[in-house]
């Protein structure tokens, strides 16, 4: 069939089916999710393929698998999907910023620095509705998975634009019943007789910078525990498992309450990583995202 021979409306219900089939990952899922029926489902994903020419899903009994030509229009069919949402809404706004809005930020920094400043937000703003997901695994942005993602450290060259929200500075920790029972560091040789916990998704052998007269260095560490974030591992140090090196925005808290001591800041190097809001522009960018890298920016940086 033609595509010329379908309306607009027959070619967007067709990329709508399509992602909601790799998004729930069976024809059953997919069409509770959209008031179909399997069938109906399976029916609009085989005139797409016939259409197109190409295998997009690989289909057995037990699973649904995604083709690379499949990926590759998932990812079309998304950024379509998002930009007809975006200049819909932009028309319905009428000047006042509304709609869902889609954050990705990751695990410690979303409960600790974002998700306290929504209600704040939510007062602000009360036809946006907020939909926050904290996550460790990078989304993709540009193919419209979120509208504005919270990221650490260098950014690959894109499209996507950023504005920073600051920098997160290391922080080396214990507990004070933890160095009462096994002595404290002095200089950073000292930590190979220490329990250092560590990240879990270092793939080199773990290792950590410190500064000395003569210059930076990275020294292996060693321990018995592993964790995806800082948050986990502060809370380690805390109940007195470790010594821990974490973001200083995770155990500012502690810190102050002196359940964590920082431990060699003369050997320090000050290694930070930038903190920053990446989000798609352009003419077209809907108030509420505005809105809301704007107020991150204002609280935040």
């Amino acid at each position: 069939m033609n595509a010329k021979m379908l309306s607009p409306s027959d070619r967007t219900r067709a990329l709508e089916v399509f992602v909601a089939v790799a998004s729930a990952g069976s024809f059953s899922a997919a069409g509770r999710c959209l008031g179909l029926t399997p069938s109906a489902v399976s029916r609009t994903v085989d005139r797409l393929e016939a259409r197109l020419g190409v295998r997009l899903l690989l289909r057995s009994t037990r699973a649904l698998a995604i083709t690379a030509e499949g990926h590759a229009y998932l990812q079309a069919a998304r950024r379509i999907l998002t930009d007809l949402d975006e200049a819909e809404q932009a028309i319905a706004d009428l000047g006042a910023p509304r709609g869902r809005l889609r954050v990705s930020a990751s695990l410690s920094h979303g409960r600790l620095c974002v998700v306290p400043l929504l209600g704040e937000f939510s007062g602000l703003y009360p036809e946006i509705l907020v939909d926050i997901n904290l996550t460790d695994t990078v989304v993709d942005i540009a193919a419209g998975e979120a509208d504005v993602g919270i990221r650490f450290g260098l950014l690959p060259d894109s499209l996507l634009n950023a504005r920073r929200l600051g920098e997160n500075r290391r922080v080396i920790v214990a507990s004070p019943a933890y160095l009462a029972r096994h002595g404290t560091p002095r200089v950073p040789g000292d930590l190979h007789a220490h329990n250092c916990l560590n990240f879990n998704f270092r793939r080199n052998e773990p290792t950590w910078p410190f500064r000395d007269a003569e210059g930076n260095h990275a020294m292996s560490v060693h321990g018995t525990i592993e964790a995806n974030n800082g948050e986990t591992l502060g809370q380690l140090a805390r109940s007195g498992a470790g010594i821990a090196r974490v973001g200083a925005f995770s155990v500012t808290a502690e810190i102050a309450a002196g359940t964590l001591v920082p431990l060699l800041e003369a050997y320090n190097p000050d290694d930070v990583e930038e903190i920053h809001a990446v989000f798609v522009g352009g003419a077209h960018m809907p108030l509420r995202v505005r809105a809301f890298v704007d107020f991150l920016v204002a609280r935040l940086t």
